[in-house]
This record gives C-alpha cells, structure tokens and sequence, in this order.
C-alpha cells in the first residue's frame, strides 16, 4: 500500500516524448503552415455560407487544438519544476508560439462578429452549422468590446509580456520560498493549518507569514501590475465594471452575479453561528484564525495514505455511476495524475482538460491529511467532466466557470455523504459534518468574501492609482471580518494572506464560480436524493455536454432557473440545514 504519494507522478508521454521531441518542432512548423494557409479566409467570412464556414471553423478549431496541445504539455512539464530554467523557457516559447498563432488567426473572430446580426442569425441556425450554433452565438457576445484587427493584433503579441508573464513570476517565486527553519513549502505549510495541535497551527500561521513578508513588496508590485492591466483592457475594451468581462465569459449577466454575492454575503450570520459553535467545541475562551480548519472532535488530522484516499474516493464515485468510477479509475491506471509533493512544484490543485484529443491531467500536493480526500475528489471530478466534455470538440467543450465547478463539487458531496453514512460514532460523525462544513464555507462564504475584496481594490486602482500594501492589506481584514463577525479573531498576521491565492493574479474575478458551483450543487444533489438512480444519466449527460449551450439551458432539465435569485437563497438554506445538522450532532 502506498502511504505517500511520492511515486505518484503523471506520464506526459501522450502529448510527448519530452522536451527536445522531434515532434514538437514538427507540430510548430505545422502551426505556422496553416495559420498562414488560413489567411485565405481574410476579408471574405462575410460571403461563406454555411458550408464554407462550417469548413473553416473546423480548419481553426484544428489549429487552435495542436497550439493547444503544445502550450498544455510546456505548462503541465513547468508546473513541476517551476526552478528549472530549461523547463521556464520552453514554456515561454510555447506561449509566445500561441500568441503568434492567435494573433495570425483572430480576423476570423472579427469579421464573424461584425456581420449584421441577420446574416449571423441565419447562418448559426443553419443545420450544417449545429454543432457549432452556440459557439458562433457566444463569439458575438463580444462584439461590442473588440477593437480593430490591427489593435487586436498588437495586444495578441504583447500577450506574453503582460499579465501572464507577471503570473509566471507569482508561480514562480512562491513555488521556490522555503518556510520556516525546516525550509518546507507553502503546501506543507498550509497542511498544517488543519492540525490538531494548537502550537502547530501557530507555528504553521507564523512561518506563513514570515515567508510571505519576506517576498511582500515584490508581491505587491506584481498585484498592483496585474489590477492595472485589468483596469486598461477593461477601458479600451468598454466593460462597464471590473467584473463585466468574466462575467461575460461565464455566459451570466451582471444581475444575476449580484443576487448570488447578495444571498451569500447576507447570511455572513451561518459563518459566525457555526463558529461560535466550534469555539465551544474545541474548549477555546476566543477563536483565532489559525484555529479555523482545527479538526473537531476524535476526527483528528490523522495521516492518510495514498491508496486510502484513492479507496475511498473510488468508492463513493462507484457507489454513484460505474461510468464515472471507471473513468476515474484511469487517471490512477494511467499515469494522469502528479500528486508528490517536490521542491520548486507550484503549490495548489487543478485539473488541466489539455484537449479533447486526448485527455485530462490532475495536479495536487498530496501531503496526507485528510482534507486532501477531498481535494483528490474535487480534481477527479473536474477531469470526469473533462473527459465526459471531450465529444464536444475543443471549441464546446471548454466549460464556463458557472458550470465548470458542477462536477468537482458534486464529487466531494458523493464522498462526504459515503463516509458519513458508514460513520456510527456521534463523535466521529459530528468531526466529519464539521469538516465538511468547513469545506463548504470556504467554497461558498469565504469566496464570496474574497471577491468582495477584489472588487474593492479593483476599484481603488481606478480611482487612487497605485495602492500600497496597507490599503491591499486593510480591504483583506475588511472583507474577511464582515464575514467572521466577532467568532473568529483575525490576528496582526493574517493582513497578508491575500498575497498567496493564485486567483487573484491568474483570473481576477474568477472565485464567485466556486459559491456558483456549490449552490448548484446542492440543488442537484438534493435532486438527487429525490430521484435516485434516474437521476444519473441526466447528470452524465448534463456533463457531457460540455459547452454545446448556455448554462440555463443545460440545467433546464433539472428545473434550474439561474435568473431567480431565489434559486441562490435556496442554496444557503441547504448550507444552514448542514449547520443545525452539526448543532443537533453537538447536542448528544
């Protein structure tokens, strides 16, 4: 039985041999070839018909998947190995590849969106153009906010040098700190936040915070850059708030983003009741923040083998869909994950989709806790989705962030309630709905909580200019405390714990998907409980439809209105049911 993850690394071979493969300069020549072959479309999108447009969004859609799958391996090899200066400059190289052929390429997305929306209407209801209806539909959604094709040109080449470049630099820097005096990295750092022992948790807190201040000025700088970039591809782009554009690129409009933010940030009080509960819980006369993931109860941080996670997580998906279970046996199978913990490896997890050529890969730290079961589901269940989305063809089967969470999410619900059902001990019990509590308002509330800080230093670089680290610092303490209220006391050092989440710089406006994501979820797992085994395959499908349609009418079948602001109401509810169910476990 593997106890650690320290064998388990992914096997790129399916993209390539490595790094000096003879295919990837193949693969680039290729690029360049049909790039400029593609040019033949310029100037005349406006006179394809159906058949003719049907052939060159194929002809794109071709070249946009090998760029793809070059820049997904440079990626996937420097994740690992962020220090390496070799793996740095092939990733540069293949971004830098990508932009050129974007930028060779982009005419077509213009031209596409300045037809006359009759002539659009036509020819994306076209029969021959069905499978790509949405895709075409979803492009003019943009058309109001792209520029003429030479100022589109000249920020595709710019590209490399911008707001992905300063992202190199944040993964790279945190990636290579070392904490404390054992020079551990930040996932072994954070890990240690959910001990049982108090003292841990406040070494754990301090070394976090040493590591940050010591790197503090340039991470400011790096934050700074990147809420200037926002602020001036948000102007010339004529987005009328900071959020506009993500919003946009998540198929919701700006209303209904609010009402989810409104239904959560007013129910700050779930946070606060349950913490209050788990103060008296642990025996503590007051609650710090290193507290907060402090296991509750027998269920104590435990160590948790590889194969015990990969058991258990296996299992719930089996007990759920065989279909499921068997594709997520085939990430362990085949080599698809990289879960060791390694010097210079980014910190964090994700699920890379690649393309749908081929299939996903999964990135976590695996350090043994026993949150990280969770993690191995939530990223299993991104590539489930992934893969199930692959008959989509690459331009519908990237998922918005509304809908991409649906899976992940769904997934550590399914093990949360497998072990909680073989789970007798009030004790025992009580431990796992507090974690699971946890796991959710960190999903929902403290995300929620996040982006109400980003949208206000968001908005103080529009109006103040550059904003020095007490300002970045002081919308932190703000925005967490009106969440925590007084059941939780936020310490001196916790004003720079904003400066290590990667959303932030990555995807700016990015993290209400997740409170997205877990409301759903709850409405669909309750659905489910409702309907039993039927419920399944309209799950399966809803998945495997990828991107093929907007998210409201994917979840037409389940009876989802997004655009009722109810719908989000009746999300936390489930969440406070959870906190009673806690309450009552408390109570024996």
């Amino acid at each position: 039985m593997k106890k650690t993850a320290e064998n388990v690394k992914w096997d790129l071979d399916d993209l390539y041999s490595g790094t000096t493969d003879t295919q990837i300069e193949s693969d680039s020549k290729w690029l360049r070839e049909q790039a400029a072959n593609f040019s033949s479309y310029r100037g005349g999108v406006a006179d394809l018909g159906p058949e003719g447009l049907l052939d060159a969004i194929v002809k794109l859609e071709q070249i946009n998947e090998r760029a793809q799958k070059l820049l997904a391996y440079a990626y996937l090899n420097f994740s690992t190995q962020t220090a390496d200066p070799a793996a740095s400059a092939f990733f540069q190289s293949r971004k830098e590849l990508y932009s050129e052929i974007r930028r060779d390429t982009l005419f077509f997305e213009l031209e596409w969106t300045k037809l006359e929306d009759s002539l659009a209407a036509i020819l994306a209801s076209d029969p021959v153009l069905s499978k790509y209806s949405h895709y075409l539909v979803s492009l003019r959604r943009y058309k109001p906010h792209l520029l003429s094709e030479p100022e589109e040109r000249i920020l595709a080449e710019k590209e490399p040098a911008g707001a992905s470049a300063w992202g190199v630099l944040f993964e790279k820097m945190l990636s290579q700190l070392r904490f404390g005096e054992r020079k551990r990295t930040e996932s072994e750092v954070l890990s240690e936040l959910y001990s049982a022992d108090r003292e841990v948790r406040k070494h754990a807190a301090h070394e976090l915070t040493h590591g940050l201040q010591s790197i503090g000025l340039p991470l400011t700088h790096i934050f700074n850059t990147i809420l200037l970039d926002k602020s001036i591809d948000d102007r010339l782009r004529r987005y009328p708030n900071w959020l506009s554009a993500r919003n946009l690129g998540n198929e919701a409009d700006d209303a209904m983003v609010g009402a989810l933010v409104n239904a959560v940030s007013s129910r700050y009080d779930l946070v606060q009741r349950y913490y209050r509960l788990k103060r008296k819980l642990l025996g503590y006369e007051e609650l710090f923040d290193y507290d907060r993931y402090a296991p509750v109860k027998v269920l104590s941080e435990g160590e948790t083998s590889w194969d015990e996670a990969k058991e258990i997580v296996l299992a719930s998906y089996g007990e759920f869909s065989a279909d499921m279970a068997k594709i997520a046996n085939r990430f362990f199978d085949e080599d698809w994950i990289h879960a060791s913990v390694l010097p210079g490896k980014r910190s964090g997890a994700f699920a890379h989709p690649v393309v749908p050529s081929l299939h996903p890969y999964i990135f976590l730290n695996f350090t043994g806790r026993r949150r990280d079961i969770m993690t191995l589901a939530h990223e299993l269940g991104h590539g489930i989705h992934q893969y199930l989305a692959r008959d989509q063809g690459l331009f519908n089967s990237d998922t918005p962030l509304t809908t991409a969470e649906s899976a992940s999410v769904f997934g550590e619900m399914l093990v949360f309630r497998s072990v909680l059902k073989r789970t007798v001990s009030p004790a025992e019990r009580l431990g796992l709905l507090c974690s699971k509590i946890e796991d959710t308002f960190a999903t929902v509330f403290r995300q929620v909580a996040m982006n109400r800080f980003e949208d206000a230093v968001h908005n103080a670089r529009r109006t103040r200019g550059e904003l020095n680290p007490d300002f970045i610092s002081s919308a932190w303490m703000n925005t967490q405390a009106a969440m925590f209220g007084e059941s939780v006391r936020l310490l001196d050092h916790y004003k720079i714990w904003w400066s290590y989440i990667p959303h932030f710089i990555h995807s700016p406006g990015y993290v209400y998907a997740y409170a997205f994501g877990e409301l759903l979820v709850m409405a669909l797992y309750k659905q489910y409980l409702d309907e039993g085994p039927d419920f399944v395959p309209k799950y399966l499908e809803f998945l495997g439809s990828g991107a093929k349609a907007e998210p409201g009418v994917l979840l037409r079948p389940f009876g989802v209105d997004l655009a009722d602001p109810r719908f989000w109401d009746r999300g936390v509810k489930i969440i406070e049911e959870l906190v009673a169910e806690a309450e009552k476990e408390a109570s024996r």
